[in-house]
C-alpha cells in the first residue's frame, strides 16, 4: 500500500496505527486521490491510479480524479487516463490556446471538448475554466457566452458534469458562479441537480 494512501486513508495495514503525525490531514479521512501533474516525470501515474482504485474492492469506494490540460493526450496523464478507471476528469481549458475559448470563438474549445468526450473513458469530464480574467492568462469565458453557446454544446455529452473553476478566490471576486450555476446543472426527473459546480 503506498504509504501517501496509508496516511491519509481509513485504511491502516500495519499491525500497530501509524502515529498521527504521519498523517499531514490529521484524523481526516480521504476518500480519495485527485492527480494535477503539470510538471516532472511522466511514468507510472498509470500505475498509481491502478493501484489506488484497486482499494475500491476492500469495502470503500475509492475515488480517482484528474485534471489534465486541455490539449490531448495530456503530456503528464495520458497513459493514466487511458486506463479507463478515472471517475472525475476536470479538463483544464485555459492557457492553452490551440483547445480554448478565443475572442468570441468556441471552434477550438468545441473540437477539444468532442476529443476528450469521445476518447477518454471516465464517468463524468468536467470543463476547467478560469473565473475570471485574472485567473489566467488566457481561456475565460464571458458568462453570457458560457451560458448560451458553450453549455448547450457541452451538455449534448452523457459524459458532461458540469464545470470546474479556477480559483474560489476569483469566483468570489467576480461572482462567476453565481451567474452561471443555474445553466451549469442539468435537473434529473427527481427534479435533483444531478451535475455540478466546482470550485478550486
Amino acid at each position: 500500500m503506498p504509504r501517501m494512501w496509508q496516511n491519509t486513508s481509513g485504511t491502516i495495514t500495519s499491525v500497530a496505527p501509524l502515529p498521527t503525525d504521519n498523517r499531514p490531514l490529521g484524523s481526516a479521512v480521504l476518500d480519495g486521490i485527485d492527480l494535477d501533474i503539470e510538471l516532472g516525470g511522466t511514468n507510472y501515474y498509470d500505475v498509481l491510479a491502478k493501484t489506488l482504485s484497486s482499494y475500491s474492492s476492500k469495502g470503500k469506494k475509492v475515488y480517482i480524479s484528474a485534471a489534465p490540460q486541455c490539449p490531448y493526450p495530456d503530456a503528464h496523464l495520458g497513459q493514466a487516463l487511458s486506463t479507463g478507471i478515472f471517475d472525475y476528469v476536470w479538463v483544464q481549458f485555459y492557457n492553452n490556446p490551440p483547445c480554448q475559448y478565443q475572442s468570441g470563438d468556441i471552434t477550438r474549445l468545441t473540437n477539444s471538448w468532442y476529443t476528450w468526450t469521445s476518447k477518454v473513458k471516465a464517468t463524468k469530464i468536467f470543463m476547467g475554466l478560469p473565473a475570471s480574467t485574472g485567473a489566467a492568462g488566457s481561456g475565460y469565458i464571458p458568462p453570457s457566452t458560457l451560458t448560451g453557446q458553450v453549455l448547450p454544446m457541452a451538455k449534448k455529452s452523457s459524459k458532461y458534469g458540469g464545470i470546474m473553476l479556477w480559483s474560489r478566490y476569483f469566483d468570489v471576486q467576480n461572482m462567476y458562479s453565481a451567474q452561471v450555476k443555474s445553466f451549469v446543472a442539468n435537473l434529473s426527473d427527481d427534479g435533483d441537480a444531478n451535475d455540478t459546480t466546482a470550485t478550486a
